[in-house]
């Protein structure tokens, strides 16, 4: 197998990809990312002071608007300071102010949906879902880990139970139920960072943040925010992955076993926390690590690569690994949920066992029953291929779309046979976060050509503009700036959609979680403060149960 062919190093650093990040001054990189946690938990903090009433529909969009107020006005700051820095000096600090523009827009757009959160759960200490469903089994086997006892399964990822446990035993006094309240206002935050800075492994800080971190906004999640967070981090990483090891042949040996340890733990850690997007991405990896192992450069550096990867791993999770595999066998899913009884082709939207009013679904589509957004999806899946198919970065990304396809079409082919579900309409993310990914990466892949046309010696800047020395277009840093005013509204239009869907209503959707927190009993008797009709029980209003059925 001769594996596909590199372009030259020099292409690849004029164009700020991968390598940039590797050699970036480590100052610049943790100011990043200390910008982004901070700009993350700014509108969480300034909702806790709203006075309203989060049961009260008025009251919940009142308090969006003034999130999305309080968003635009920080938002377009950071703009501003761009656009002083493209001004000032002849431009020299341009590069450093859309890098930090960068990384603050990611936090503010995912606190945006933490702070979502805050309102819809102000006035109650309790959780999303109070103690019922999975927030009841977490609250409790989280309880049981930190205090020594195993958990009810022990095929459920450790570490979200076991940071739980003991965040509870530091801040809660071991109340695990109202810390998980906490963590779940916190996770949707830290989402927008996690994923910029996994991101900014592999592009420059605007192109990361408009083509990685954007399409992992359509699932964001405030309720169990470390599952789908950890498959908008598991993508890029395992993308990086693919690209060292493609270098890894004639690099020297101190960096590739420094870098494979790094992704082995950082992938460990991952597991630890969700091993679902392991199973349906393995074989699409599988795939590129073939097709990108230095066949022809160094054998031997790619297989130590690989082999200390693989022991990173192994010493970070390779316990968990074990349980999963001794007794995960056994675990079966008999939950026929909503979107089982789906078109299996149909990924688009998940919706959940809680899919709310429902007509006819999936909508009929214009052509052959699909709808224009899957049509562009797939035309775009193969214009990546065309354009990128010596590229890590888009090969990678479309063996993760196709080794998902698989394995749901799999699982889902013998669902009649077994009974059994196994939990592979999560797919549906996977296939549609790749999918969104290459659609805009298409548009990252067109620039790249047209500046390797057009800017001849000329080189990118970390912010994805170009030097002096060949523009690419005319005025490109003011081409920066307008992609980043339209990112700021696109993502606070976004983080609002996400964040209403969490304000509290009796129905059969995600509504219905906070709903619940609200009827809930507090630990001292009492009810929460906007309690319907100032009514609570100790597990809360149960009609939930009918509502899904």
């Amino acid at each position: 197998m001769t594996g596909i062919r590199s372009r030259p190093a020099a292409t690849t650093r004029r164009h700020g990809s991968g390598r940039s990040f590797w050699t970036s001054s480590p100052v610049l990189l943790a100011g990043e990312a200390v910008t982004a946690f901070l700009a993350a938990l700014v509108l969480p903090l300034l909702a806790r002071g709203f006075d309203l009433n989060p049961l009260n529909r008025i009251a919940q969009v009142s308090g969006l608007a003034a999130l999305q107020l309080r968003f635009a006005l920080i938002g377009l700051f950071l703009l501003a300071v761009v656009v002083v820095a493209m001004r000032l000096r002849a431009g020299r600090h341009f590069d450093l102010a859309a890098r930090f523009a960068s990384a603050g827009l990611a936090g503010l757009a995912s606190g945006f949906v933490a702070a979502g959160a805050v309102i819809a759960l102000l006035g109650t200490p309790w959780p999303m879902f109070g103690l019922n469903g999975d927030s009841g089994r977490i609250v409790e086997w989280a309880h049981a880990v930190a205090n020594g006892q195993p958990s009810g399964s022990p095929v459920y990822p450790p570490l979200p139970l076991y940071t739980l446990g003991y965040y509870a035993e530091w801040f809660h006094g071991g109340n695990t139920a109202y810390a998980f309240k906490d963590l779940q206002i916190l996770g949707a935050a830290a989402f927008g960072p996690l994923v910029y800075l996994s991101w900014r492994t592999l592009l420059s800080p605007v192109r990361a943040l408009a083509f990685g971190v954007l399409p992992a906004f359509a699932l964001i999640d405030a309720y169990k925010p470390y599952s789908q967070t950890v498959l908008v981090l598991l993508v890029p990483v395992l993308v990086a992955l693919v690209v060292e090891l493609r270098r890894s042949g004639t690099a020297a040996w101190r960096p590739v076993l420094l870098k494979a340890a790094a992704f082995g733990a950082v992938l460990g850690v991952l597991f630890l926390t969700y091993s679902g997007w392991f199973l349906w991405s393995a074989a699409g990896v599988l795939v590129a690590v073939l097709l990108y192992f230095p066949w022809r450069t160094g054998r031997l550096k790619g297989l130590a690569y690989l082999g200390t990867t693989g022991a990173a791993f192994l010493a970070v999770a390779g316990s968990y690994l074990v349980t999963m595999l001794t007794e995960g066998q056994d675990t079966k899913d008999f939950n026929f949920r909503f979107d089982n009884f789906v078109d299996p082709a149909y990924f688009l939207m998940w919706r959940t066992d809680m899919p709310g009013k429902v007509g006819e679904w999936p909508l009929p589509g214009e052509f052959g029953g699909m709808g224009l957004f899957a049509v562009v999806m797939f035309v775009c899946l193969g214009a990546a291929l065309w354009l990128g198919l010596r590229k890590p970065l888009v090969v990678t990304i479309c063996c993760m779309f196709a080794s998902a396809w698989v394995m749901r079409m799999y699982i889902a082919s013998h669902m009649y046979e077994t009974q059994t579900v196994q939990l592979y309409t999560r797919t549906n993310n996977q296939m549609l976060y790749c999918g969104l990914i290459l659609c805009a990466l298409v548009a990252h892949l067109v620039s790249l050509r047209l500046a390797e046309r057009r800017a001849g010696t000329g080189e990118l800047t970390a912010a994805g503009s170009a030097t002096a020395s060949g523009e690419v277009f005319p005025n490109l840093r003011a081409a920066v700036v307008g992609t980043l005013f339209a990112l700021l509204f696109l993502f606070g239009t976004v983080s609002s959609s996400m964040s209403d869907r969490y304000m509290p209503a009796k129905e059969n959707t995600y509504r219905i979680l906070p709903w619940v927190s609200h009827t809930v009993q507090k630990l001292d008797g009492s009810c929460p403060k906007f309690a319907p009709d100032g009514a609570c029980t100790k597990n809360g209003d149960q009609s939930w149960e009918s509502l899904i059925r």
